[in-house]
């Protein structure tokens, strides 16, 4: 293949073209050239678009691609669809499958069938054997075969014994343990935050302390244990709080927020729209500004997609039998150019460059010489999100018809250019 992309302002930190207007030569998946000018020559492909910027190509570091077990929800090549249009090259998704991703086999089996995909998709193993929380999964073995890092997803680790075996497990071997902080003996499943709207809304609201608490007994274990953890999913002021303080004291702590809980309040959840249904809750004002803060400060490493298909029948319920999840994966890039107050740098460090750092993969840069893993976007670009447009297999996702700015406009990699339109 062979590319020019011209006059696209490059946005890569560890780049020393970082924040210039350049033109960029593409040839063979390698950056051959890059000047303020290169004649197009007989170059077939030509890359221009207005207000064009160019990036280390994104990064989702929490996304549910239901395969193998749900594929009616979504299945490998529909989520890698998805990912492509929304700008990321590299996924990781994580175990909440059927059956889990919880032994080698089912990271293995990611793995082949993704293998020279446009989009890297890297599988994240269960901590606990079937995702129950009773009996560690084989960890190790699933580190061997390619997992990236280990989780029970939005199955909350209750046994505090259990998830400290796993972080000290986890440490012999390099793993990264990541949790979602959820104290289910608190919270209701309804996936309301407790406050005006639950009382409006006559269900009983989940309350910041049943994630605060977990988090404050994971900053324990990762302290006692001296290891690495991520905190998964942050969505409260009180979070923000606990893990600023203990990155204070030195601990080797890393998180990450969901992009919607910086784009919707919970007032939207007055409407009975089941797709603003999301574990963790929509949270009040005061923790969207708190998680802005901390975002913009680096208590707050990465933004997620949190990508999460669901079918109709798991959707078009009663509110409170609808099952939590939104599309993201599309539609995020959107959400945190106008919602989250960062500039284009620190949205990329945010969704290229810190979780493949987290994850201890390759991170791609912009220079001569080196692959091209790339994405190309507009901040500047409206654009309506479309049914018709939706690559995943599911529609539950309440921006359908809605304008948004800041637009994918297309990734390479892996000698592959797949434009948006």
């Amino acid at each position: 293949m062979q590319l020019l992309i011209k006059s696209a302002k490059i946005v890569d930190p560890n780049s020393p073209h970082n924040g210039k207007v350049q033109d960029i030569l593409i040839e063979n998946g390698t950056i051959t050239d890059i000047k303020a000018k290169i004649a197009p020559g007989g170059i077939k492909k030509v890359m221009e678009a207005k207000d064009l910027h160019l990036s280390p190509g994104w990064f989702d570091m929490q996304a549910n691609f239901c395969d193998p077990g749900f594929e009616y929800k979504e299945d490998l090549d529909s989520g890698i669809k998805a990912a492509a249009a929304g700008g990321f090259t590299g996924v990781a998704v994580v175990p909440s499958t059927n059956p889990p991703l919880h032994s080698k086999t089912q990271i293995e089996y990611i793995i082949n069938k993704t293998k020279g995909q446009l989009v890297d998709v890297h599988p994240i193993g269960a901590i606990s054997h079937r995702l129950e929380g009773k009996d560690i999964a084989e960890m190790y073995d699933m580190k061997l075969s390619g997992a990236l890092a280990f989780t029970d997803d939005i199955h909350p680790v209750m046994s505090a014994g259990l998830l400290h075996r796993a972080l000290l497990y986890s440490k012999g071997f390099g793993g990264l343990i990541v949790s979602r902080c959820n104290d289910t003996s608190l919270s209701t499943g309804l996936c309301v935050n407790e406050g005006k709207v639950s009382v409006q809304m006559g269900l009983k609201g989940e309350p910041s302390i049943a994630e605060e608490i977990m988090v404050t007994r994971e900053l324990f274990l990762a302290e006692y244990a001296e290891a690495r953890l991520h905190i998964s999913s942050i969505s409260t002021e009180g979070s923000v709080n606990l893990i600023r303080s203990a990155k204070k004291k030195g601990l080797a702590i890393t998180t990450s927020v969901n992009a919607y809980n910086l784009a919707f309040e919970d007032s939207e959840l007055l409407s009975w729209d089941t797709n603003f249904k999301v574990s963790p809750p929509l949270r009040g004002k005061n923790d969207i500004k708190a998680l802005k803060k901390a975002l913009s400060e680096g208590t707050i490493d990465v933004i997620c997609s949190d990508h999460r298909p669901e079918d109709e029948e798991n959707k078009k319920l009663e509110f409170d039998l609808a099952t939590p999840g939104m599309l993201g994966i599309q539609t995020m890039y959107s959400l945190i150019n106008m919602h989250s107050e960062l500039s284009q740098a620190d949205i990329i460090q945010k969704i290229a460059i810190n979780p493949r750092k987290i994850l201890g993969l390759e991170i791609p840069t912009i220079e001569k010489g080196a692959k091209a893993n790339i994405t190309l976007f507009s901040p500047t670009t409206e654009w309506t999100l479309e049914k018709k447009n939706i690559r995943s297999q599911s529609y539950n996702t309440p921006l359908i018809n809605k304008k948004l700015k800041g637009k994918p406009l297309g990734i390479i990699n892996h000698d592959t250019y797949s434009a948006n339109s």
